[in-house]
């Protein structure tokens, strides 16, 4: 991708970020780079692009991050704690696009919607698959997986709406604070 196209999605998502999707035009993407709407065209064929590759790439990132660890042997406990490391490092790492990511994805095309639905229901059976695997361990409660996903990768994503990159907690603290919370909550304490 060319440092160009780079800056576009940047400036895009910050736009989108403050006023959304569908308020947010070309032209005040290509206003806010102070250039003309149809250099913008140049490397970009839409908006609809922008957020679809906004959308891809966060979703390639979380599938990379969660198919590694579960392709590694560890028990649930690692696991899970090593997903939510991952979920919460991705997320910070660009906020704008995250947010864009987490509000703005039902604004896909159908062909792309459908795909970004695909790939989140595969990310959701991941960490059902840790919770599982905890569950046979003895190391968690037996609970209900979808519930349970549903819950923390609200829990989450909601970093996005508090987190400050210049505050008092880095992404690793938020993760080890998450997962403690999380975990006091699954682990079964006859285990």
């Amino acid at each position: 991708m060319s440092p160009r196209k780079i800056q576009i999605l940047q400036q895009a998502s910050a736009l989108m970020r403050t006023k959304g999707y569908a308020s947010t035009t070309v032209r005040d993407i290509a206003n806010s780079l102070n250039i003309e709407a149809s250099s913008l065209y140049n490397h970009i064929s839409s908006k609809e692009e922008i957020l679809e590759t906004i959308c891809a790439s966060l979703a390639n990132q979380f599938e990379s991050g969660i198919l590694e660890i579960n392709d590694i042997y560890f028990n649930a406990k690692e696991k899970l704690k090593m997903a939510i490391e991952s979920h919460i490092r991705i997320l910070t790492q660009d906020l704008n696009a995250s947010y864009v990511f987490i509000h703005e994805w039902r604004n896909l095309g159908e062909n792309a919607l459908n795909e970004f639905v695909r790939r989140r229901d595969l990310y959701e059976k991941e960490f059902r698959d840790i919770l599982y695997l905890g569950e046979k361990e003895g190391t968690f409660t037996d609970v209900d997986e979808k519930f349970v996903v549903i819950t923390i990768l609200s829990s989450l994503n909601s970093t996005i709406e508090w987190y400050k990159p210049n505050g008092q907690l880095s992404p690793k603290d938020v993760s080890n604070k998450l997962s403690d919370f999380i975990l006091n909550g699954l682990l079964n304490s006859q285990a």
